[in-house]
């Protein structure tokens, strides 16, 4: 193997290993917490978000699909700038929950901020979403 084969072997590698460790584990609650906030809040993805719910949070995504139906968010779609960071926990008992805080830069508008709470629970032996709540 050559020099530069192998540095371009260990390069994918490493960019393998930095995608892996900045991807939330979803076996976790807080990992399905944060992967739901991507795409409810940032993709704007709401099949990818119900596949991460049950219960009322599934409920209240299965409402939006409804009120939201034939408006398609694709490419063309202009999405707001959203960045996000976990500023409080509670994972004691059942039901862990998770607060996020995040700010939203909309082209042409003042940039503001909104809390997110996050509710999981365990099904089977995958966490879900159970719930989920935004306040200013």
């Amino acid at each position: 193997m050559t020099r530069s084969t192998w540095v371009a072997r260990c390069g994918v590698a490493l960019l393998g290993l930095v995608l892996f460790a900045c991807h939330p584990d979803e076996r976790t609650p807080q990992g399905v917490a944060e992967r739901f906030v991507d795409q409810y809040y940032v993709q704007i993805n709401l099949a990818g978000a119900k596949q991460l719910c049950a219960g009322l949070a599934a409920k209240k995504l299965e409402d939006e699909e409804r009120l939201t139906a034939g408006q398609a968010i694709d490419e063309s779609t202009r999405k707001p700038l959203i960045r996000y960071s976990l500023i409080d926990k509670k994972e004691e008992g059942d039901r862990p929950s998770f607060v996020f805080e995040g700010r939203i830069q909309v082209d042409g508008a003042d940039t503001f901020t909104r809390k997110w709470i996050i509710t999981t629970r365990r099904e089977g032996d995958a966490w879900r979403v159970a719930n989920f709540e935004e306040f200013d």
